[in-house]
């Protein structure tokens, strides 16, 4: 059999018109209805109409859960598990669902007041940054206070995240093909979010952690693992800490994994990964036409 690994796209990936397939599941309806219920607004109506809500941190992480899991579960009803998960950022949580490690009603509600607690952030910045030279990267953040490698997402990809007088400060004196400030309301993924992280632990510690049934590769530190009380202490880190996509899919083959399966809207998982480990397998299920049989 060939060992496969599930991977969860994050904020960024959503689209209009997402998930709007899928309502006419009869289980998938189901999930919809739930969420509405412990959200409080319809993530059906707000992928199909308003694409500026869509791009809102308060609504694109729940509605990326919800629509994720949705597919997962769909996948699942047809014979199919993971021999291991993982997820960028938001994904994280999907993973997590996936793998066991909270019911699904839990892992919404966590979702909610972190993207709740993340789009009332405001005063920082972040910036992505293509085919640089890394050892000068690595430099100048050591040498420029208040900024930090947010998201190390592959060999030539990476987020940095601040104040913007530290970000703009490292995009100016780090040779880049090219530099992107990233529309955001807040330095997500470094210190300055250590109040939302405060307040959002307060509702991680009502939450029980069960052993993960397969293991998960954390964004904070992506070594596998099935242990509740590692996988709770590492999302607990992962608001302030830095994505290290570009390890986890370096792990994938110390895994064994020959297969990955990126399970939501467009791409940018599996081509991050190609990017680092070639030779794998990379397929996508983005929608319910490409649900496997």
């Amino acid at each position: 059999m060939t060992k496969t690994a599930w991977v969860f796209p994050g904020q960024g990936s959503q689209a209009l018109g997402m998930g709007t397939d899928l309502l006419d599941i009869p289980t998938a309806k189901e999930k919809f209805a739930q969420a509405r219920e412990i959200l409080g607004w319809s993530v059906t109506e707000i992928c199909q109409n308003e694409e500026a809500k869509l791009s809102q941190t308060l609504y694109t992480q729940p509605i990326l859960y919800v629509v994720e899991s949705i597919l997962t579960d769909l996948i699942r009803e047809r014979g199919h598990q993971p021999d291991l998960v993982a997820g960028h950022s938001l994904g994280e949580y999907i993973a997590l669902y996936v793998a066991g490690v909270f019911d699904w009603s839990a892992g919404l509600h966590l979702v909610k007041r972190r993207a709740e607690l993340m789009d009332i952030a405001v005063g920082g910045m972040m910036a992505a940054l293509m085919n640089f030279d890394r050892e000068q990267l690595e430099t100048v953040i050591a040498n420029t206070p208040n900024v930090v490698l947010a998201n190390d997402n592959s060999p030539a990809q990476v987020v940095i995240s601040g104040t913007p007088e530290a970000v703009k400060t490292v995009m100016s004196q780090v040779k880049a093909k090219r530099a992107i400030p990233l529309k955001v309301s807040g330095a997500f993924h470094s210190h300055l979010m250590a109040t939302a992280a405060a307040e959002f632990q307060t509702i991680l510690d009502t939450v029980e952690f069960q052993p993960a049934t397969v293991p998960v590769l954390s964004n904070v530190e992506p070594v596998a693992t099935v242990d509740a009380t590692i996988l709770k202490q590492r999302l607990s880190q992962q608001i302030t800490g830095s994505v290290r996509w570009r390890e986890i899919s370096l792990q994938l083959p110390v895994n064994s994994i020959e297969k990955v399966i990126e399970i939501g809207p467009g791409n940018v998982l599996t081509g991050l990964i190609k990017r680092t480990i070639p030779d794998l397998i990379l397929t996508n299920v983005r929608n319910a036409a490409e649900l496997p049989n």
